[in-house]
């Protein structure tokens, strides 16, 4: 039996691997403004949802808006049993004037129905009814039609589950603003989820530049901002500052420009990441942090390039514990503190070096 076999830990090891690995991966990041770790994004059916490509029907979580958020869950709202009075100036004076925008009517909606369904699991809606007449007298009838039409659609998408994870990435979303432009009118569904549009026009001009031949790396991150710039108008600027990680790391994952980046030589390598995350708005602090970041990671994958060759000719020649004992001084040598991580890891299944570099990205 092999040393790798022997050695397997059982799921609980693997999660605490999991945990360790990244750890050891992220935690020299730079600070926050410099180098934030992306998140994927999540789909929804709500409005604001990342990636509207990929199938996902839950309903209930409230918008996120990316360029111009509404407020937050209040503390009353997390308490089925506040006060409706003290609830209702509350949102009056949070909201004001900004409840004419069909997005944050939905935001606030879908945040009260929360609250009353867990105040009132049975008669939640007639509850919410009562209370927008007596909160706002003046949009009650917008507001309850807005109420209706979001309660329309998400039984709508719960109906038609099965047949919208059986279409395509584009049949999908083609079927799903049908049901908005159906339900809400295609100006309201539009601004609903506006940030939406924004995101798919991103994801289709990142499509469009990947399989663009004829352009190197230069002109994809000139048109790529251009694009950018086009997409979010005069908000820009703001969306960058609260999306510059994930928007510079969505370019990066091309596969186009991770080739384009292999084949460079190191200095020039080093070059064009600085040049990609200074047009993205980095400033000159968050590009020395990245500068280090950049040279710790090169160091760390030689180091496991060489562990590797290592490790591979030493079990050709020895097995059992005699290949443990000799692979924890290799390990020891090549990295220090982290060595015993790394035999976690090995005896998991897991090769942190055997996984594709990713430039700019690990």
């Amino acid at each position: 039996m092999s040393t790798r076999t022997k050695m397997m830990l059982g799921g609980s090891a693997v999660a605490l691997v999991a945990l360790l690995v990244g750890l050891f991966f992220f935690r020299q990041a730079p600070a926050p403004e410099g180098a934030r770790p992306s998140t994927p994004a999540r789909v929804s059916t709500s409005p604001g949802a990342a990636q509207p490509s990929a199938p996902a029907p839950a309903t209930g979580a409230a918008p996120v808006s990316a360029d111009a958020p509404a407020p937050s869950i209040p503390p009353l709202l997390a308490n089925p049993e506040a006060d409706l009075d003290q609830l209702a100036t509350y949102l009056r004076e949070r909201f004001g004037a900004k409840l004419k925008e069909p997005y944050v009517q939905i935001k606030m909606l879908e945040d009260l129905m929360r609250y009353f369904q867990k105040r009132n699991p049975d008669r939640w809606q007639e509850e919410l009814l009562a209370f927008l007449k007596k909160a706002f007298p003046e949009m009650y009838e917008e507001l309850a039609a807005t109420l209706r039409n979001r309660v329309d659609y998400e039984k709508w998408v719960r109906d038609n589950d099965a047949y919208l994870r059986g279409l395509s990435d584009k049949e999908r979303r083609a079927a799903m603003w049908d049901a908005r432009n159906r339900l809400f009118g295609k100006e309201t569904a539009e601004r609903i989820w506006a940030s939406e549009l924004k995101n798919q026009a991103v994801a289709d001009t990142l499509a469009a530049l990947d399989a663009k031949q004829d352009a190197n790396l230069t002109q994809k991150l000139s048109t790529y901002k251009q694009r950018l710039q086009e997409i979010h108008g005069e908000q820009t600027e703001v969306y960058l500052e609260r999306h510059r990680q994930e928007t510079m790391n969505r370019f990066l994952d091309l596969p186009s420009v991770q080739q384009e980046l292999t084949a460079m030589q190191p200095q020039e390598r080093s070059q064009s990441l600085r040049t990609i995350r200074k047009e993205m708005g980095m400033d000159e602090e968050a590009l020395k942090r990245w500068d280090t970041l950049d040279q710790t990671r090169d160091a760390r994958w030689d180091a496991g390039a060489r562990y590797m060759a290592e490790r591979e000719a030493l079990a050709k020649q020895l097995s059992g514990a005699e290949l443990e004992a000799k692979l924890q001084e290799v390990r020891a040598r090549y990295f220090g503190s982290e060595a015993d991580i790394i035999a976690q890891e090995e005896a998991s299944g897991f090769f942190r070096f055997e996984r594709p570099r990713q430039w700019g990205r690990n």
